[in-house]
């Protein structure tokens, strides 16, 4: 019997929970969804800039080893 009212009043608070998340949110759902793909999507960009700046630094440090290699064979 008590296990029984533990569970009730697990679903009672989330129920209510629940009910007040939506009643008192700033805005709606779909609205909210827009604004969550907009921002990880601003978020995705921020991260391909920076992971192609460091691609362009990699292959840069790379050609200009590669060019100081091809130096020293040719001076041998």
């Amino acid at each position: 019997m008590e296990s029984g009212k533990t569970a009730a009043g697990v679903l009672l608070g989330i129920g209510v929970g629940a009910l007040l998340g939506i009643l008192f949110a700033p805005h709606k759902g779909t609205k909210t969804r827009k604004k969550i793909m907009r921002k990880g999507q601003d978020y995705a960009d921020e991260l391909k800039g920076k992971f192609d700046g460091l691609y362009q630094e990699v292959s840069d440090k790379y050609e200009d080893i590669l060019e100081e290699t091809k130096t020293l064979v040719n001076q041998k």
